[in-house]
């Protein structure tokens, strides 16, 4: 039977990020997708129009009935926006592999959490997760210092996961050089490096990791096999991207 994976994120009309790409992602990799909408996005690669919440009682409903009618074997969470939402994820969400992505602002700079929402990130759902995938300015929200270095993607990972009890995969997009991802677990660190491809979109890409990461979570890899494997699909995706016109670019990822 093919394994399944629930998508908890908002919806994004330009269908490179969110639960769109999330979708394109597990079906890819071999994994039925489901999704939970947290809310409604009018965006394009580099700008973010609109955000209509989804009502947190039906976002939660959306998560039971997928779990009562699905052998859901890993889920995600992409955008959750508000407080409201997270506490009615975190009360419907049984123990399962979980990868959280703190989706706190858009590529294009947009802010995608309203801000008393980062508590109820470390304190409601961090302690269910399996494994968190920060980028830096998150990752730097998340410790309370600036990550701008791999020295500094070292403690920030030892010091987030010796905090919460889970997997921290800081991811280096922001940094020079190759793009190297930093997994730091209970267990020791490693790190995921691949060369960097330039003048490419990277819309879409933080939701196309971590929803690889979960489909290799449903298929029963170890957390280091399963990031492994996303982080060489990403590579590719990139790589691949489809580009609009001349100055817009959106990522293949499927």
């Amino acid at each position: 039977m093919i394994p399944v994976a629930l998508s908890i994120a908002g919806s994004d009309n330009s269908a490179g990020a969110g639960a769109q790409a999330d979708l394109k992602t597990f079906t890819a990799l071999g994994v039925y997708g489901l999704t939970a909408v947290t809310c409604v996005v009018a965006e394009v690669p580099g700008k973010v129009s609109a955000i209509a919440p989804v009502p947190p009682e039906v976002v939660a409903e959306q998560i039971r009935l997928s779990l009562e009618a699905f052998p859901v074997a890993a889920a995600k969470t992409g955008m959750l926006y508000s407080a409201a939402v997270i506490e009615a994820v975190c009360g419907v969400l049984p123990e399962l592999p979980l990868v959280v992505d703190p989706v706190m602002v858009a590529t294009s700079g947009a802010s995608l959490l309203e801000p008393d929402a980062v508590e109820f990130y470390k304190k409601r759902l961090f302690p269910l997760a399996t494994v968190v995938t920060p980028n830096l300015p998150e990752a730097a929200a998340l410790w309370g210092r600036p990550v701008e270095t791999l020295e500094q993607m070292r403690e920030a990972g030892k010091e987030l996961c010796d905090r919460y009890g889970c997997a921290f995969l800081l991811k280096g997009g922001h940094l020079n050089g190759e793009a190297a991802d930093l997994l730091v677990t209970p267990e020791g660190e490693e790190i995921f490096s691949s060369p960097r491809v330039d003048n490419v979109s990277t819309h879409g890409t933080g939701c196309t990791l971590s929803a690889a990461i979960t489909a290799g979570l449903a298929l029963g890899m170890p957390l280091r096999e399963a990031v492994a494997r996303a982080k060489a699909f990403v590579t590719r995706a990139i790589a691949a991207s489809y580009r609009w016109g001349e100055t817009q670019a959106l990522n293949h990822q499927a």
